[in-house]
């Protein structure tokens, strides 16, 4: 029997309602700044999506775009400037930036409270350590996912982290010892990797190589889900065209998985809906609100 699906454009859907519903609620519009250096085609893309996702829940957005020869001083100089105002709740730098300009030191500049983003040394520390924390938006939205089909208590369940990134691999395996799983982190450099994989009742693949998990590495019934988007050659679509895939063999796992995402309409769709919830939480912390019950 095929794997069910994880339908993430269904439950980005209802987050994004949850999400509108508390910004109606709230007295002042909360406000998300979006700083894109450079000419990257797919962080254009990426930001004129979110620009759109904060106008339909109601969120206020503010667009800072810099050409690719930004210097560093006035990169910062922009955060700096976020940080301190009021307007602004969330301050999200788009990634990759330009060569010249060091990721570790904008996202260190962003203040941990507006870090919507998740990546603030601050915020990891206080993810490790238990306490309110602003999360990784993949992560989240992968958790979210999991549970909706697993429930919240993952006591028992043994879960695989296949990744080590501080964006998706490390908050992952931290939210999922959170929910008591008993958690591995592997990567490349792990010893059978397949065996590894196949120990799992929930396997997150988070690589960055397509399609490198295949059917074979899964666990019968296993909940899996693939963070990965990658494009590979499609030449049945005619010379040059492509087709997105994920980091698992999607045909093969489905055969063997108990419930799976698909790429696209899985992670993706959680990612910006889990932005826009991100967002909301940083507003209401700072004005001292209550945060709705249902984000």
């Amino acid at each position: 029997m095929a794997a069910r699906l994880i339908d993430g454009k269904a439950i980005a859907a209802d987050l994004r309602a949850n999400v509108a519903s508390a910004v109606k609620a709230m007295p002042q519009q909360p406000g998300l700044a979006v700083v894109l250096v450079g000419d990257d085609p797919a962080s254009h893309v990426y930001v004129s999506a979110k620009a759109k996702a904060c106008q339909e829940v109601g969120i206020a957005s503010f667009e800072h775009r810099r050409p690719a020869d930004l210097p560093a001083a006035d990169l910062l100089a922009l955060i700096d400037s976020l940080n301190n105002d009021d307007q602004v709740d969330g301050i999200l730098v788009q990634l990759p930036l330009p060569e010249h300009l060091d990721s570790l030191t904008v996202i260190d500049a962003i203040s941990p409270d507006k870090d919507v983003d998740g990546f603030h040394v601050i915020n990891a520390g206080r993810l490790a350590t238990g306490q309110d924390a602003m999360v990784p938006c993949t992560p989240f939205g992968c958790m979210l996912m999991i549970q909706q089909h697993l429930g919240d208590d993952l006591s028992g369940k043994s879960a695989v982290v296949v990744g080590r990134s501080n964006i998706v691999g490390k908050p992952m395996a931290q939210l999922l010892l959170a929910a008591n799983a008993t958690v591995t982190i592997a990567h490349s450099r792990t010893p059978d990797l397949p065996a590894v994989c196949q120990s799992a009742d929930i396997l997150v693949a988070a690589a960055g190589r397509p399609q490198m998990v295949k059917g074979s590495w899964v666990k019968p019934g296993a909940t899996v889900i693939d963070v990965g988007i990658n494009r590979i050659p499609a030449p049945e679509r005619g010379e040059g065209k492509t087709r997105l895939v994920g980091d698992v063999d999607f045909s093969e796992a489905q055969a063997i998985a108990g419930a799976i995402t698909p790429v696209p309409g899985g992670v993706g769709p959680m990612t910006i809906a889990c932005l826009l919830r991100n967002t909301v939480v940083a507003a209401c912390r700072r004005r001292g609100l209550p945060l709705s019950a249902a984000l």
